[in-house]
């Protein structure tokens, strides 16, 4: 039955290409996440983020939150997750980040939605195959607040190369 499977399953090309995209271009991204109490205790736990806002209620309780609030880094995670099968699952170098902003803490049972904006492109000097794309990302809670903010750059591969100039 594996051998049948493998024969018969097609390949397909999975992410955008530079070539879709272009300066100004908003990507919605899709369907959102929310975010349990239980995984962002055990994101803090597995990362070793042992501040104790982000896992002793009574303590974020005394600082004048009304929860535990998410880890920002999974916060930071989770946004660029969303925005991933849009932006850079063709593949290609992660570059950076810039700019990154949070908002308003994030809570267990928030859910979180991202957009990004394509904000530059350019040739790579080093390789043909490949552009180099920069978006802007932001990621909101339910309530419609934006609760972070930052500036992403990738390699991205072409469709096809581009001729180097003379």
């Amino acid at each position: 039955m594996t051998t049948h499977f493998r024969s018969s399953a097609v390949l397909m090309r999975k992410g955008n290409t530079f070539e879709a995209f272009e300066v100004g271009r908003r990507f919605e991204h899709h369907w959102g996440r929310t975010l349990r109490n239980s995984e962002a205790a055990l994101f803090s736990t597995l990362t070793l983020h042992f501040n104790p806002l982000y896992f002793n209620r009574e303590y974020a309780l005394a600082l004048g939150h009304s929860d535990t609030p998410v880890n920002p880094l999974m916060v930071f995670t989770l946004v660029l997750g969303l925005s991933v099968e849009d932006l850079s699952e063709a593949g290609g170098a992660f570059l950076g980040v810039d700019d990154l902003a949070y908002g308003p803490p994030v809570y267990p049972d928030d859910t979180l939605t991202a957009r990004s904006t394509v904000t530059g492109l350019r040739d790579s000097a080093k390789n043909p195959m490949m552009g180099i794309a920069t978006w802007h990302t932001e990621g909101f809670n339910q309530r419609g607040e934006r609760v972070i903010s930052f500036v992403r750059t990738n390699m991205v591969p072409r469709a096809a190369p581009v001729e180097a100039a003379p």
